[in-house]
């Protein structure tokens, strides 16, 4: 096996598992705790009286998170507008976010066909980011670079070693192994990260697959964790770890890595769980004393699936004909619950102060 070298494609890269012992002290002691927190978090999901009630917003959290990382911005309100109005937006950053997750909503929705990761996924879930039919990267002199344009890596060429690299992948996601799965998921990302194996979207491909990876191995029943977040924050250190497991086979400085974003992700996203949860009890008090004869449980909720929402969302969740629903609406403004904006021909309808959790940092 030649050594790597950053200008020659890496069809040397070695396949999986690393035959070196990953369960050092260290890697051992972190996996536990980030175990244990993603079990809180878990545990919290699966114990809402609604646990669907918020896939909608931390998916596109995460959809804008990962869409960032590749330098794609747009803001949230623009984002959560667009998914909500009629109006077509022109912004393409914002189109892709949410190309981003429906990808992810489809690569869920596989997994509860048949609890399997394929190479025939991956590219689906490629397709959809990207909206287009490519495929597997047959494009010789593929390159990554750093900020200065210093190429850092050249990843495998030729599509039949790419495809002979994932097809090792593949087994090794969906075998059985005596490793922690945390540990496995680790070692399953940088592996598809160095294969490489679109001419574009593999990064938001590769951080879709951790969302469906852990729901695979049931360690988070809802895939609720934003964790783009954590890799925007110390994305130097994301990169610098990756490449010194393709320099020096340093996989525990990388695996740690791993660990210390699903620890930290997911007890930020208990948090953020724990302040929304507050806020919905403390709305729903103030809702049920200002406008009792309008107030439900299922009214709140609906103006919790997402900050924003509209009349026609009110009507199709079966609250009643236009006008009593525009009244609701027109009432939960008034008393100060909800802020209106035009959009178009249409008015939505913003929680405010679901919003302010949602940015808060």
């Amino acid at each position: 096996m030649n050594a790597f070298q950053k200008n020659i494609p890496y069809n040397d890269l070695p396949l999986l598992p690393p035959k070196i012992n990953l369960e050092t002290t260290q890697i051992l002691r972190k996996t536990i705790t980030a175990s244990r927190t993603l079990a809180n978090l878990n545990g919290a999901i699966i114990n809402l009286p609604n646990p669907q009630l918020f896939l909608d917003t931390i998916h596109l959290q995460e959809a804008k998170g990962s869409s960032e990382i590749e330098n794609i911005i747009t803001t949230n309100d623009e984002l959560y507008k667009s998914v909500v109005a009629n109006k077509r937006f022109d912004n393409s950053a914002t189109k892709e976010v949410i190309s981003y997750k429906n990808a992810l909503w489809y690569g869920l929705r596989q997994l509860e066909n048949k609890s399997f990761i394929s190479t025939n996924l991956c590219i689906e879930i490629m397709q959809r980011i990207k909206e287009n039919t490519s495929s597997i990267r047959v494009t010789p002199c593929t390159t990554l670079s750093d900020v200065r344009g210093n190429i850092i890596y050249t990843p495998p060429e030729g599509e039949h070693s790419i495809r002979e690299k994932l097809f090792n992948l593949e087994k090794f996601i969906n075998e059985e192994s005596n490793l922690d799965p945390l540990i496995k998921m680790a070692l399953m990302h940088y592996q598809f990260e160095a294969i490489h194996p679109f001419s574009d979207g593999n990064g938001r491909t590769g951080r879709i697959l951790l969302l469906l990876y852990l729901k695979m191995e049931n360690l988070l029943d809802t895939p609720a964790l934003y964790l783009s977040e954590y890799i925007i924050q110390n994305k130097s250190e994301y990169y610098k770890r990756l490449l010194l497991v393709t320099e020096q086979q340093n996989w525990e400085s990388w695996i740690l890595y791993m660990l210390d974003m699903i620890e930290i992700t997911a007890r930020k996203g208990l948090n953020q769980l724990k302040k929304i949860i507050s806020l919905m009890e403390i709305m729903t008090s103030e809702i049920k004393t200002a406008l009792p004869r309008i107030y439900s449980k299922e009214l709140v909720e609906a103006i919790f699936k997402l900050p924003y929402t509209k009349k026609q969302h009110l009507i199709n969740d079966g609250f009643g004909t236009s006008k009593t629903v525009g009244n609701y609406l027109i009432a939960l403004e008034d008393k100060g619950f909800l802020k209106s904006e035009k959009i178009g021909y249409e008015k939505l309808y913003l929680n405010y102060r679901l919003m302010e959790i949602l940015e808060a940092k």
